[in-house]
């Protein structure tokens, strides 16, 4: 029985590629097979998978939605090559112009095109001639997500990552990150699409990357922004302050005196690397913080500085 990858992902066939990529994202980290132990997990991991690959670009959804699940099968130049060969435009019956054979093709979900199943050498060869069967049909491009810390972002190097392969079962995928990707660039594999029919290559997998939220550093770009605590003389005295770097090492700052929280302080070339360019910038986020708790000697300085002090922060500058 056919799969209707909509279904799949628990979304209607109108739904947004926002929507898409919501439900894949949940369902994905549900049924991860390093986290979802359940024997089923594995297989439903792969569906969602294969599903996304298909759903999530424009392109391969419209012919999706056109073909079915074995639209891999049709030649993406397939309504030119009618054209060109049948002398008019297929319709799930005889050709516009009148002197081509009758066939149909089947999508698994009771579309126009008929319920008769046809076997895509034999479409191919009664529309082209028996050349274009031989000579087969490409795979398709397929395209699947790479979720990666910012750290892994910023350093690259070499990733495992567990896809469904081209013939359907999970399969394994050793993947040179560059340094600095940044979130939606695709990595491409060459050859790990979907298989081609016959002599046919291959299509090939791209890993379009997400970076996934960080409870310290956020992105713009290559320009990395991050918080940076300080305590209340470092803010109103100025002083030096580490900041930690998406390296994972630390840079130095300098802190203006009267620097108040929410300044910024820029580090050029510290932010994501750029193989082809500049380096991003590291903005240091300055939030100056008080003591939870005061000892009595502190409390006496601050109640001094208080009764000396004719700092209003609230006065209209």
């Amino acid at each position: 029985m056919a799969r209707d990858f909509y279904q799949v992902l628990g979304v209607s066939r109108t739904a947004s590629q926002d929507e898409i990529q919501q439900a894949y994202r949940t369902l994905a980290r549900r049924y991860h097979p390093d986290v979802n132990k359940d024997p089923g997990a594995e297989e439903r991991f792969k569906d969602l998978n294969e599903a996304y690959s298909v759903l999530s670009d424009p392109r391969t959804r419209a012919r999706y939605d056109r073909f079915g699940e074995d639209f891999r099968k049709i030649p993406e130049d397939f309504d030119e090559r009618v054209a060109a060969g049948a002398g008019g435009s297929f319709r799930g019956g005889r050709t516009a112009g009148g002197g081509g054979p009758r066939v149909r093709y089947t999508t698994g979900f009771g579309d126009d095109f008929g319920a008769e199943g046809v076997d895509i050498e034999d479409l191919l060869g009664s529309m082209f001639g028996a050349g274009a069967a031989r000579g087969g049909v490409p795979g398709a491009d397929q395209e699947a997500e790479l979720p990666l810390t910012v750290e892994e972002a910023y350093r690259g190097g070499r990733r495992t990552v567990t896809l469904a392969g081209p013939t359907g079962r999970p399969r394994r995928y050793e993947v040179d990150v560059p340094p600095g990707v940044t979130d939606g660039q695709r990595i491409r594999l060459a050859g790990e699409g979907g298989r081609g029919r016959g002599d046919a290559a291959a299509g090939d997998l791209y890993l379009r990357v997400r970076i996934e939220p960080h409870p310290r550093f956020r992105l713009d770009g290559r320009d990395v922004h991050v918080q940076v605590p300080v305590a209340p003389w470092e803010a109103a005295l100025g002083a030096t302050v580490p900041v930690p770097t998406p390296g994972g090492g630390t840079a130095k700052v300098t802190v203006p005196a009267g620097s108040s929280s929410g300044r910024r302080l820029r580090l050029r070339g510290e932010g994501m690397p750029n193989p082809r360019g500049a380096n991003g910038d590291l903005y240091a986020e300055l939030r100056v913080m008080v003591p939870s708790t005061l000892g009595d000697r502190e409390r006496e300085l601050f109640e001094e500085l208080a009764a000396t002090s004719s700092f209003d922060p609230r006065r209209t500058r």
